[in-house]
């Protein structure tokens, strides 16, 4: 299993801060990186996408009901209060998006790989991993917090 390092790493930072600032207008700052549990809360919203190719695994979007409304709020471009089909539907896409223009990055790199199609899930979920170390990435989305999960390893 080959180290991950930040020619790795950076793709998924910049993608994330970029869709977050073209699809809510709103620049997300990025904190210290750490080695942590996926681990979500009961009122907890998950984005789950897997990456397979030259990197491999999953990543996971995860933020509390109040900053996916904020989110969905700014996405749909009108009041959410809770997260219907409407707003969850938004919040696939912008993992969708994130994901997308990380492998564009990727790609630009010369490094192939492909994500899944999002999956959201919400609740009390613990993600473990031997697959490979998780990289916690803690972001703050108009002072509310997000934690993007890389768990991934270069074959």
């Amino acid at each position: 299993m080959a180290t991950l390092n930040a020619t790795h790493i950076n793709p998924f930072l910049m993608a994330a801060k970029k869709i977050f600032q073209e699809m809510c207008f709103v620049d997300v700052e990025i904190q210290k990186p750490l080695l942590s549990e996926a681990e979500f809360k009961v009122n907890s919203w998950v984005i789950i996408i897997g990456v397979t190719g030259e990197v491999r695994g999953q990543v996971f979007i995860g933020m509390d009901e109040e900053t996916a409304c904020a989110i969905s709020s700014k996405m749909c471009m009108m009041d959410v209060k809770e997260i219907d089909d409407f707003a969850a539907s938004a919040l696939g896409e912008l993992g969708n998006m994130i994901m997308g223009n990380t492998a564009t990055i990727f790609s630009s790199n010369n490094i192939g790989i492909d994500i899944t199609p999002p999956t959201l899930s919400r609740g009390n979920i613990v993600f473990k991993s031997s697959y490979s170390k998780v990289l916690c990435v803690p972001m703050l989305f108009e002072g509310r917090p997000i934690r993007m999960f890389l768990s991934l390893r270069q074959d």
